[in-house]
């Protein structure tokens, strides 16, 4: 049942709430928040929201066209954990105030047209998200870039070059070492209890968490959100993160979601789940290969058509080009298996129909939850309104594939700049049903560029390791 604002005001007295924190998110993916005296929200604040001014935030309005309305959305009002006093946390839209319409470039505005898309379609009435986020928490993080200097220094207590350092007190030793962390116990997993309060605390939340665990890498971590609708899931990861870093933050650790912070380690993705229901109906489960139906299949080949275009939004960084390099882990081969993690498309082995899904192995959580979670769905989408089949499964090792064979098998993106030229050249099936907006990507891509420029003209470390007494 919907809330109301009655409903809102309600709790706040209830529960004698003294600030409310309205959160939205940018282009980029980062939260933002305007902080409330709870007691000015009246009634018509909760339900027709405020004006702000969105000339401030990357990507959106110019200077002279700046006002735009933060609505809040009652269905999605969470108890901030971390304040010092009681605070509510709502989630928001960007309206436009001469419209009174979602704002084109409002990420989560685009969500919420890609679900509305889906039930036009005929297709389905309710897609299914669930993604798994991996991180690192490091215990000390130091980095320049400047005009004569560019450095970075990690340091966790966990990390396997630390097994000859003196520590006061003794080295006790017990750490995994690289790709060695999937999974012991404890002492050689150090974080257990770190991960269990992020997971209560987002129980506390009202998210569905199932576990947590350690990951490959020294000092890497996920814990384990469970699948929701697309929207929903996407405010779920905005909340994730946010958790992570302030838990992490009370325990003197810094977390961090870069893709691929260590060289000689395995990165961090973001697998992401997709199904589509009719109703009670799994639109996915069906008769074909593992237990797959066309409709699935076609989704499939949907992602596969459209991955470059997407890796904008999937993987939209520079950092996360370091984790998707051929004949590793990562999943840069556009395939799908049952079998094959080093496929782009895995199908989990062994569920029965309500449970069959597709896992996208490829994105990572450097990604605007809202706009990844759409590309992905309006790909998939493409792909079955257009019958496109993926061709046949690969369930051998991609990677002991001959050269030869190996060569035929497409792959995502090796740059950031290939993802931006990729969206620019093959965006059409995002436009459809006015989910994404020409404006819109055209802005992203502008805002992303830069981060490619900066890239692309600073000298590294690396060159002059490789260069300087060349």
């Amino acid at each position: 049942m919907a809330n109301t604002a009655a409903d809102v005001l309600k709790k706040i007295k209830e529960e004698e709430i003294e600030w409310v924190d309205l959160r939205f998110t940018d282009p980029k993916g980062k939260w933002q928040h305007l902080t409330m005296v709870a007691s000015v929200m009246g009634e018509d604040e909760w339900t027709d929201g405020l004006m702000f001014d969105g000339s401030s935030i990357e990507g959106w309005k110019a200077i002279n066209e700046s006002d735009m309305i933060l609505k809040p959305d009652l269905d999605a009002v969470y108890t901030d954990p971390f304040s010092a006093t009681p605070m509510l946390i709502v989630f928001c839209d960007i309206v436009e105030p001469s419209t009174g319409e979602g704002y084109s470039r409002d990420p989560r505005t685009t969500a919420k047209r890609a679900e509305a898309y889906v039930a036009t379609t005929g297709i389905g009435d309710t897609v299914y998200v669930g993604p798994e986020a991996e991180f690192f928490m490091f215990d000390d993080v130091r980095f320049d870039t400047s005009y004569n200097q560019s450095y970075f220094k990690i340091d966790d207590i966990e990390l396997p070059t630390n097994t000859g350092r003196e520590y006061e007190g003794g080295n006790m030793a017990h750490r995994p070492r690289a790709k060695g962390g999937y999974f012991p116990v404890a002492p050689v997993d150090s974080a257990v209890d770190i991960r269990g309060e992020m997971v209560s605390t987002m129980l506390e939340m009202g998210l569905p968490c199932d576990k947590h665990h350690h990951e490959v890498a020294a000092a890497q971590h996920e814990l384990g959100l469970t699948f929701g609708t697309l929207t929903t899931t996407a405010d779920r990861m905005q909340i994730y993160k946010y958790v992570v870093h302030q838990v992490a933050h009370a325990y003197g650790k810094s977390a961090t979601f870069m893709p691929k912070p260590i060289k000689e380690d395995n990165g961090s993705g973001m697998h992401t789940h997709f199904s589509i229901w009719q109703g009670k109906e799994p639109l996915f489960a069906g008769n074909g290969y593992a237990g797959l139906s066309d409709t699935c299949l076609y989704f499939i080949g949907g992602i596969i058509k459209h991955a470059k275009a997407i890796n904008a939004f999937t993987n939209p960084t520079t950092n996360s080009y370091k984790r998707l390099v051929p004949g590793y882990e990562a999943p840069v081969l556009l395939a799908y298996s049952a079998r094959n993690r080093s496929a782009s498309c895995r199908i989990p082995y062994g569920t029965g129909p309500k449970a069959k899904r597709v896992e996208v192995r490829f994105p990572d959580a450097m990604a605007n939850p809202y706009l990844a979670y759409a590309a992905l769905l309006m790909a998939g989408l493409d792909g079955i309104q257009n019958k496109i089949h993926p061709g046949e499964a690969m369930d051998k090792n991609l990677y002991d594939l001959p050269p030869a064979e190996l060569a035929q098998v497409p792959t995502v993106c090796a740059s950031l700049r290939e993802a931006l030229e990729s969206l620019q050249a093959d965006h059409d099936f995002l436009l459809k049903g006015d989910v994404f907006t020409k404006d819109q990507i055209e802005a992203y891509v502008e805002l992303k560029w830069a981060d490619v420029a900066r890239w692309e003209m600073t000298p590294s470390p690396v060159e002059f390791d490789m260069y300087y007494s060349a």
